[in-house]
């Protein structure tokens, strides 16, 4: 696996990993929602520990699908450093509850976030491609479940989200 196939891998794992905690925080901070936010949490880590585990056993293999990494190295340190500083400034202004879901919102809309589902749901003939989709067949769609979510509980979708 190349240099270049490993720094798009551990990007990618660091942006599951940092959606993972500002859910977390969004945990701590919404009491009343915390079975969303905890199950939202532990399914961002999930996606981070299949990466981890894949990014090992493809490098025996010497094959990575590369269809997952469709965003630039840039973009992915570029939506890091963007996650890394929106958790600092809800760590001292917390959100409302609105711009929390809001915000979870755009992100599972992400680019990063929508070609890892992406390649989910493509259908393949590869036994490690398969292998690796299966170790993710019991995430749902957060997209679907956040607005589901919000609509059960009357939480006003930003515009921007559509």
């Amino acid at each position: 696996m190349s240099d270049d196939a490993d720094s798009l891998i551990e990007e990618s794992i660091n942006l599951e990993l940092n959606i993972g905690d500002l859910y977390l925080l969004f945990y701590n901070l919404f009491p009343g929602d915390q079975e969303i936010w905890g199950r939202l949490t532990l399914e961002e880590k999930d996606h981070a520990s299949i990466l981890q585990v894949s990014k090992e056993y493809f490098k025996l293999a010497d094959v990575f699908p590369t269809e997952l990494f469709h965003s630039s190295l840039e973009n992915l340190k570029h939506m890091n450093s963007e996650l890394l500083g929106l958790m600092e400034q809800y760590k001292k202004t917390p959100p409302s509850r609105e711009d929390a879901f809001n915000t979870a919102l755009r992100l599972e809309n992400s680019a990063g976030e929508l070609e890892f589902q992406r390649f989910m749901d493509e259908e393949t003939n590869s036994t490690a491609y398969n292998t690796f989709k299966k170790l993710n067949k019991f995430n749902k769609k957060h997209t679907a479940l956040i607005r589901s979510y919000m609509d059960r509980h009357g939480i006003p979708l930003d515009p921007i989200n559509g």
